[in-house]
């Protein structure tokens, strides 16, 4: 498991981003604070106080850089 930290402040971005990850067979987490839920789940991600960034965890080795660059416009360095 591998975690970057991203930024999910507008509709258009959650929608954009679970759109993406779907595309994967790897499991993805969202961690804020002492919650966890599936980055899968848009439901799950509207949960969440999208005004902080968020951790994500992606339970994947195989694939990691691709994911990573595809996710990039959402990722904070």
């Amino acid at each position: 498991m591998k975690t970057v930290q991203i930024r999910l402040d507008s509709i258009d971005k959650v929608k954009s981003f679970v759109n993406i990850i779907t595309k994967y067979d790897s499991d993805f987490d969202l961690i804020s604070g002492r919650y966890v839920i599936d980055a899968k789940s848009i439901m799950g991600i509207f949960s969440l106080d999208l005004s902080r960034p968020i951790e994500l965890a992606i339970h994947t080795d195989d694939n990691f850089d691709e994911i990573k660059e595809v996710l990039k416009p959402f990722i904070i360095e």
